[in-house]
This record gives structure tokens, C-alpha cells and sequence, in this order.
């Protein structure tokens, strides 16, 4: 029997997956923080850089001040960036110089552990990725396999690069990221073993998606096979498009015969705020998922799903998600089979749904075309030549073709001036001009929430918007609120 740690995912990729990342303002996380901290977590799956610049974009909310505040309430728990190594908030790749910035920029705001992510499984780019991290002195660098179903994605495969993990000496731990929550237990019984001995030692972490209801069932005998830490979601961050519960999951494992040290009463105490909040703020809930064939073929991870179902709403579209899915999969086989996770999903969706309204490949996005022109690696397959052919041969794949390389830091100094910090400079250079002054003219975001009282807030607001209205009071039991306009 083993020893099993938990990464809690709920700020992160919860918050991704179920809420468009979109769901949870600074004040939600600093409410949440000591709950958390005092749980014995491994480490907080905690933000990225599409986090980030949902964070400025939504809220108005900087997220530098959010990761020195969350630091600030939690001392020991190690605070986790994901990020893919070649770019930072926008889609277009950024300079090396620029990326060591962004790194020593998460080290000294708190992160101490980062996952590296290369969507092409490019273990140069990866190397390169873990050195820069380490010389920006984080603490743990985790190096990211990212489970795929295809033709070439086998387990040798992924016993390669695991072996290739090993052997850098800047990554100190792997986990397996299956997004899509397509791995099986049948495949896990062949593939984590293989993974696990080609890491000799290295330690291996699970990271798989609840969508389609393999996942719970994975993790149960994920321990057996090698695995020392899994990651769930806490209450209504869970389940779902999101990873597993972790009360459940606690329980399962230790049906099990696993050994799991963690607070419980904390980690209950965790839970209940993130189910009143969801409650509160009128989030949908993680459950449950039944199995859905569809899933293994199109791959879709919960974020992206998430997304594409509100976006299909907002154009009248949503009656043409099936279609949509079915044409998500014959995009990705054209496209030489890219693993579902950012920024590929985004890319495949995109122009599935362009070859949806109109003909297939008349419009083909930027990024689309920066793949194909091998921006982001080269692919696991060779792209079908005839889509090779009509995606290169635009006027604008000549334009892209010929933009210049990405500004240096010192260039992006010299454009937006001396007088900003780092952390602001990188925003300004990879946001729009307008969010990010919208931030800065908002101030320092609210440090505290109680879900407990949203309505009465919401009432509060309400109320005081109406000229006509000098007076309030508000009673409940255990409170009394008096207001008088000024």
C-alpha cells in the first residue's frame, strides 16, 4: 500500500474547466486560501498565463498582487504555474529573453513550482524551458506527458520521453496530463508502468479530467501502479469537466488500503466554501459525468468544451454542437493528430467551426497557419498534404511567413518606456492597452468574500442605485445592517 499526495486543481484548472476561467475574482481566492493551506495539499494547481489575462480582462484584478497575496496566506503549499515555454497571455510566441523575464517575474511573486508543458512533446524546447525556470529560482520544475489517443502516441512513446525527463537534470518531477479524461484503467495498466520505469525513480504524478467518468475509477488503482500524488478538485471545483472530487477520491484510496495525510476537517471546511460560492455566484456545480464514447475521438479537453458550448450560444449556433464535434475530429486527423491541449484545442475548434459556416479551409486562422508553418514544433504526423497545401499557399501564410521576431525585453522597454515594474511591462506587452489601464485605474482588488452574503450584497447594490431610496435597513438573525445615503 502506498503513501498518496493530492494536488487540488480548483483554482486553476477547476475554474478553466467548469467557469471559463472566468468564475473565481482575487477576493474568492484569498477566501479560500487558509482553508487550503491548512489541508497538507502537495502543491495548488494555481494559474497560468490565460489565467492571468482572464483576471485583468474580467475583473479588472492584477494577478502579480494576487500571487503575493495568496503567498502571504499560504506559506508552505506550493503555489503552481502551467505554461507551454513559447508564449506568454497572447497566442504569438515570445521572445526567449522575454520568457526568462515572465519566469524570474512568477519566482519572485510567489510561484515556486512550474509545469512545463510543450504541447509537441519537443523535449529541446522543454529542456530549454526547465533551465530558464531553474535559473529563475523555482523550486520545482514538473515535467508534463500529455495522454493522447492516436497512431503514434503508444506507450512507447511515452516511455521515451519520460526517459528523456530522467535524464534532465532541471525537472524534478512528471506527471501524466490526460485533459481530455480519456485514460482507462485498461490503458493505465500498460502505460503507467511503462512510464514509470523508464522516470527510474523520478516522481510520477495523474492528472486526468472526470469528463467522461474514467478518471475516478484510474485513480483508485493509480497507486499500484506507480503513481505518488493524484489531483482533484475541491467540492463544486470538481467532477465534471474538472478532475475528480477529493473527498471521493480520499475515500476511494483509502478503501483501498492508501494511505492519504491530509486535514479532513479542513479539507471538508475547503469544499463547503467552494460549493457556497458556486451556490452564490451562480456557478455551475461539477457532477458526475456518464461515459461518452464521443470524447475519445474528438478529445476536447473540459475548458475547451466549456468554451466552445458558450461561444456556439452567443452566435445561435448551440443546435450544431454535434456537428461540431464530429467535424473537431476530422480537423485534428488533417492536422497530423495535435494533442487536445492548449493552445492546440483552441486552434483545431476554430477552424472546425469556420469550415462549419462556410467551405472547408476557405478561412483558415492565424494560428492555424503558424502550426502548419511549424511555429509551435513540428507535429506527431505529417499534416495531409492537400490541407498543407491550401493552408500554405494563402497570401497571409506569405505575410506570417515574413513578420518579425518577437520583441526582446529591452525592445519592449524601449517601446512602453522605463518608468513600469517588470510585472506591468509584461502585461501591457501582451494585453490590450485598454484592459490593462482599466486595471491599474481599478485599484487593488477586495481581499475578502463570504458567499454567505452575496445576496444581501447584491441587494445592497441594487438598492443603492435608485436615486429615490435615502434609507435602508436590513435584519437577519445574528445581523443588522443600517444604511443612510450621504
Amino acid at each position: 500500500m502506498a503513501d498518496v499526495g493530492l494536488v487540488d486543481v480548483t483554482l486553476r484548472d477547476g475554474n478553466q474547466s467548469l467557469w471559463g476561467a472566468a468564475g473565481l475574482r482575487s477576493a474568492h481566492v484569498l477566501g479560500v486560501a487558509p482553508l487550503l493551506e491548512r489541508v497538507g495539499f502537495r502543491a495548488l494547481d494555481y494559474s497560468s498565463s490565460t489565467a492571468m489575462g482572464m483576471l485583468v480582462r474580467t475583473f479588472r484584478e492584477d494577478p502579480w498582487a494576487l500571487f503575493r497575496r495568496t503567498r502571504a496566506l499560504m506559506p508552505r503549499t506550493k503555489l503552481q504555474f502551467i505554461g507551454t515555454g513559447f508564449r506568454f497571455i497572447s497566442w504569438q510566441n515570445s521572445h526567449p529573453d522575454t520568457m526568462q523575464l515572465v519566469y524570474d517575474r512568477l519566482a519572485a511573486n510567489g510561484i515556486d513550482r512550474v509545469v512545463v508543458l510543450d504541447p509537441m512533446h519537443d523535449m529541446d524546447a522543454a529542456r530549454a524551458t526547465a533551465r530558464r525556470l531553474k535559473k529563475a529560482g523555482i523550486d520545482e520544475v514538473v515535467g508534463a506527458l500529455t495522454y493522447t489517443i492516436s497512431g503514434v502516441h503508444d506507450d512507447a512513446f511515452y516511455a521515451d520521453i519520460a526517459g528523456q525527463m530522467r535524464a534532465c537534470p532541471d525537472v524534478d518531477r512528471v506527471y501524466v496530463k490526460d485533459p481530455a479524461g480519456i485514460l482507462t484503467a485498461e490503458r493505465a495498466r500498460t502505460l503507467l508502468p511503462a512510464v514509470r520505469a523508464a522516470l527510474a525513480g523520478t516522481p510520477l504524478e495523474l492528472h486526468s479530467h472526470a469528463t467522461i467518468g474514467l478518471s475516478p475509477q484510474t485513480y483508485a488503482m493509480a497507486p499500484d501502479l506507480g503513481v505518488e500524488v493524484v489531483q482533484t478538485g475541491c467540492g463544486a471545483g470538481g467532477n465534471g469537466s474538472s478532475l475528480p472530487e477529493v473527498r471521493r477520491t480520499v475515500a476511494n484510496l483509502r478503501e483501498m488500503g492508501h494511505t492519504v495525510d491530509v486535514d479532513d476537517r479542513a479539507l471538508d471546511l475547503a469544499c463547503t466554501y467552494v460549493d457556497r460560492l458556486a451556490a452564490a455566484e451562480e456557478l455551475p456545480a461539477g457532477r458526475p459525468q456518464d461515459f461518452d464514447a464521443a470524447f475519445l475521438h474528438h478529445q476536447i479537453a473540459g475548458g475547451v468544451m466549456s468554451t466552445t458550448r458558450r461561444q456556439l450560444r452567443e452566435i445561435g449556433m448551440a443546435d450544431r454542437f454535434d456537428e461540431l464535434i464530429a467535424e473537431v475530429g476530422r480537423v485534428r486527423a488533417e492536422l497530423g493528430h495535435p494533442i487536445m491541449v492548449t493552445p492546440f484545442p483552441q486552434m483545431v475548434v476554430s477552424q472546425a467551426l469556420f469550415n462549419l459556416v462556410g467551405e472547408r479551409w476557405a478561412t483558415v486562422p492565424d494560428q492555424v497557419i503558424r502550426y502548419a508553418q511549424g511555429s509551435f514544433g513540428r507535429p506527431s504526423a505529417p499534416i495531409e498534404p492537400e490541407v498543407l497545401d491550401r493552408v500554405l499557399g494563402r497570401a497571409r501564410a506569405r505575410e506570417l511567413a515574413a513578420e518579425p521576431p518577437p520583441p526582446s525585453p529591452a525592445e519592449l522597454r524601449r517601446t512602453f518606456g522605463t518608468a513600469m515594474s517588470d510585472e506591468e511591462l509584461l502585461l501591457r506587452a501582451h494585453m490590450p492597452a485598454e484592459q490593462v489601464d482599466a486595471m491599474v485605474a481599478a485599484g487593488p482588488a477586495a481581499g475578502h468574500h463570504n458567499p454567505e452574503l452575496t445576496g444581501v450584497l447584491s441587494l445592497v447594490r441594487e438598492l443603492g442605485s435608485r436615486p429615490a431610496v435615502h434609507d435602508l435597513a436590513i435584519t437577519k438573525p445574528g445581523m443588522r445592517l443600517s444604511v443612510r445615503r450621504g
